[in-house]
């Protein structure tokens, strides 16, 4: 039996946990479980996890550790980001994780998390010399990586989270011009290096990991070639902006195709979308259901 792993990823606003094995070839891994659960660290500010959040936080947990034991996993990496970084009780929580399940939780920062996400992208994700722009949003934070099939040119991590957004500019139903137009002013600013290293890049295609990005496959792509792969025209974007965009919550909620969890703040996530196409000549979508934790399990599996 091949020795397997386990990868944690605990995000601002979704945990998950990946149980794999090499292949007896040795150039890829077999998936044996996966889980997600939303947390959502951030309900009440990045700056501190509430109450709630940190019980189901730590609950989360203790299910991962039982599937981790259930499925024989002899090493495991649990991984920090946006919020245990910024939150002033993050350490509290790391410590009581380490207390009721043994786990220990490294922290990164987001450059490092930029660059296991081009990790994990680049194992599904068709690169060729033309340089794209890979995207991932989180709740607390969103990575951008510049590269193309054999380097990384450029990488930087921006507190511009979806939870942070929505706390933010969000704050009628349907959000208001007014603050449509307070967040793009806002992004305009805090992404300003973002706008210069695009300047030095011709850039045609946004690759898209995680979160929002699997909603718009959900909603656009309905012949899927490949299992963890997925691309669709940039302007298709516009069939599902406006209809989101200009939704109460509640038409969100029971809307097909968005997740009950993610109804709240998907209309940031697209309007953070539509900011960064704006950005740059984006003519196709890309999106890749590997990202952070497949880098994480990358590097634990090959580079030893």
């Amino acid at each position: 039996m091949q020795p397997r792993m386990g990868v944690i990823d605990l995000g601002t606003n979704t945990f998950h946990l990946l149980i794999a094995e090499p292949t007896e070839q040795g150039s890829a891994f077999r998936e044996v479980y996966r889980e997600r659960q939303f947390i959502k660290l951030a309900e009440a500010g990045i700056e501190r996890i509430s109450a709630a959040a940190f019980e189901r936080g730590l609950q989360a947990l203790k299910i991962f550790r039982q599937q981790l034991d259930k499925h024989g996993v002899t090493q495991v990496q649990a991984i920090g980001t946006a919020a245990l970084r910024t939150a002033s009780n993050g350490q509290d929580f790391i410590q009581r994780v380490k207390m009721f399940t043994d786990l220990d939780i490294t922290l990164i920062d987001g450059n490092r998390e930029a660059e296991l996400i081009y990790k994990g992208v680049a194992q599904v994700v068709p690169f060729d010399a033309a340089p794209v722009l890979i995207m991932d949003i989180g709740g607390g934070s969103v990575e951008f990586i510049i590269a193309n099939e054999q380097q990384l040119f450029w990488k930087c991590s921006f507190p511009v989270g979806v939870a942070i957004l929505y706390k933010q500019f969000h704050r009628h139903e349907p959000i208001l011009p007014s603050e449509i137009a307070a967040l793009h002013h806002f992004l305009t600013e805090a992404l300003l290096p973002l706008a210069e290293a695009l300047a030095t890049h011709t850039i045609t295609r946004l690759v898209g990991a995680s979160g929002t990005f699997d909603v718009l496959e959900n909603m656009l792509v309905h012949d899927k070639m490949q299992p963890h792969y997925a691309c669709f025209p940039a302007n298709a974007l516009n069939r599902v902006y406006k209809k989101i965009v200009g939704a109460t919550a509640i038409e969100r909620f029971h809307m097909p195709g968005v997740p009950p969890e993610r109804a709240d703040m998907i209309v940031v996530a697209l309007l953070l979308i539509e900011h960064v196409l704006c950005m740059a000549p984006i003519k196709q979508i890309d999106i890749s259901a590997f990202a952070l934790k497949e880098g994480v399990l990358a590097e634990m599996l090959y580079e030893k």
